[in-house]
């Protein structure tokens, strides 16, 4: 139970209803994340936006390593109710099973690309508190693997993202 009182659909603003409705109707109910963010309506159109242009949309890097990013940081950080929710976003986003339960091993057991597990095995490095201490051969190291400097950007958006939503559902006990 979540050390704060959630808020139900009714005590929601109108603007969080409108973006509840559909979730509703597909599923029936809301996840505890969404409403702990529906307490502020500021805090949940960030937070929307966040995921639409971050994981969502198509961007530079491919679903299943943004899907992999959420997955590890959130493994990382402990956050059991966001892997649960995003092993099963990977899905609809077409991540295939076995994709998921590899990287719920691990970066070492996916069967992908050396370069791929680079950046991904950075994005674990960048969620941590000693992040100041990446260095810029750090970085230069993805780059001489083929990555862009708005990919890199992203990744790191990415593992943010994870670190902030998973210090939420951790702190207020979601999910438990």
């Amino acid at each position: 139970m979540a050390h704060i009182k959630l808020p139900e659909f009714e005590e929601m603003s109108p603007a969080i209803q409108e973006k509840a409705r559909p979730i509703m109707e597909k599923t029936g109910q809301l996840g505890e994340i969404f409403k702990l963010l529906a307490l502020d309506e500021k805090v949940y159109m960030s937070t929307d936006t966040m995921v639409q242009r971050f994981l969502l949309d198509e961007t530079l890097l491919s679903y299943d390593i943004k899907e992999s990013i959420a997955l590890l940081i959130s493994l990382e950080n402990g956050c059991k109710m966001c892997v649960d929710v995003h092993k099963n976003i990977a899905k609809m986003l077409g991540v295939s099973e076995e994709r998921i339960a590899e990287v719920l091993q691990g970066v070492e057991a996916i069967d992908a690309p050396q370069k791929e597990k680079a950046l991904l095995r950075f994005c674990i490095r960048a969620s941590k508190k000693d992040n100041y201490k990446i260095t810029k051969e750090e970085i230069d190291a993805l780059k001489a693997l083929g990555y862009s400097d708005k990919e890199i950007l992203e990744a790191v958006a990415i593992t943010g993202y994870f670190n902030y939503i998973n210090t939420l559902s951790n702190v207020f006990a979601l999910g438990l």
